[in-house]
């Protein structure tokens, strides 16, 4: 959980040293960010951060220097995850209005469609590398690593699928999906 001595941190801190809290609560507040990332919606993360660390600052003479750091820590982090829940359910919601403008997607999700059909009509080496060169935006040789085909053999492939592609969109049999 942690990367460094946290519990010797703490006890230095109870001890009166302020250099070991401030690094304590520093490496403690990034930890933090990074737990509650995974568990709430982002505009909550900073906040949830800050009030673990208010409490950590007011429940610090509750630490018990015998016992490991990081269950004291996790328990104060998840009972404040539980608090940000609780807000979350109690928060009012705005009710969405039926007036609402939804951008039609029809034709791509048509053109999407399309495309796929017609990838799907290439030689799968061929398909493949349009697929992460063209669409999903790989370099050439990361498609070639991707896929095992030498750098050459994927841009011959692009071209020849590529080709192809064009003749059946000259063709038109594409326009019934």
């Amino acid at each position: 959980m942690v990367g460094s001595d946290w519990r010797g941190m703490m006890i230095a801190a109870q001890a009166g040293n302020g250099g070991a809290y401030r690094r304590l609560l520093e490496e403690v507040g990034v930890w933090l960010r990074r737990y509650y990332r995974r568990r709430l919606p982002p505009s909550m993360v900073d906040d949830a951060a800050q009030d673990a660390l208010i409490a950590i600052h007011q429940k610090r003479h509750t630490y018990d220097p015998a016992r490991p750091f990081e269950p004291w820590l996790a328990a104060i982090a998840r009972y404040k995850w539980i608090d940000r829940l609780r807000a979350l359910k109690r928060a009012p919601s705005e009710a969405l209005s039926l007036d609402i403008e939804v951008e039609d997607h029809g034709s791509a999700v048509v053109s999407a469609t399309v495309l796929d059909a017609l990838l799907r009509g290439l030689k799968p080496t061929q398909s493949a590398v349009i697929r992460l060169v063209k669409i999903q935006g790989y370099s050439i040789e990361e498609a070639a690593q991707h896929t095992g085909q030498s750098i050459s053999l994927v841009k011959v492939n692009i071209h020849r699928g590529l080709a192809r592609l064009a003749k059946e969109l000259e063709k038109g049999d594409h326009a019934d999906g």
